[in-house]
């Protein structure tokens, strides 16, 4: 989950700033907006805070056992503060999707998450691009230690000395 976070943000940072200077239609933001819901990025966005808050606490606290009892209390008060900026990452996200894809285009893939393949694969994302990142490290060591040992033989007919 927290790899598909990453994921997710990266490409959000990299679509945001490369399309930061163009202005989406409003046409273009509900449909982007309507995906951004159905892609269900609000409950990925949700899930950070936790990670955000534990991350946060040692600086808070710290590091005091004494503070991090009410920390914890005081840190379950604190999520309507993070409203507004869940809801920027939503509109922003959105910004991201209307900048980058026509109202057609994101009509379409709305209609395809929305389907049950499309939730599927919603699901089961973070699983398929951990083992596909997996997967592709695993081939590459292994493309890595065979290109080595051609390489060195090929080196050495031609007379170096490996």
């Amino acid at each position: 989950m927290r790899r598909r976070l990453l994921i997710i943000v990266g490409i959000f940072l990299c679509f945001n700033f490369s399309g930061s200077a163009q202005t989406s239609s409003p046409e273009a933001m509900q449909a982007a907006r309507s995906l951004v819901v159905t892609m269900k990025l609000g409950d990925q966005y949700k899930a950070l805070l936790p990670a955000i808050l534990l991350r946060i606490k040692p600086v808070v606290t710290q590091e005091r056992a004494e503070l991090e009892g009410d920390y914890d209390l005081v840190a379950a008060q604190v999520v309507d503060a993070y409203t507004p900026y869940y809801d920027e990452m939503l509109e922003q996200a959105a910004s991201v999707y209307a900048a980058n894809f026509t109202v057609d285009e994101i009509r379409q893939m709305d209609a395809f998450y929305r389907q049950p393949v499309g939730q599927k694969l919603l699901g089961q994302s973070s699983a398929i691009a951990q083992q596909t990142a997996q997967i592709g490290q695993d081939v590459s060591r292994k493309a890595a230690d065979d290109l080595r040992l051609r390489l060195v033989e090929v080196l050495r007919q031609k007379g170096h000395k490996l």
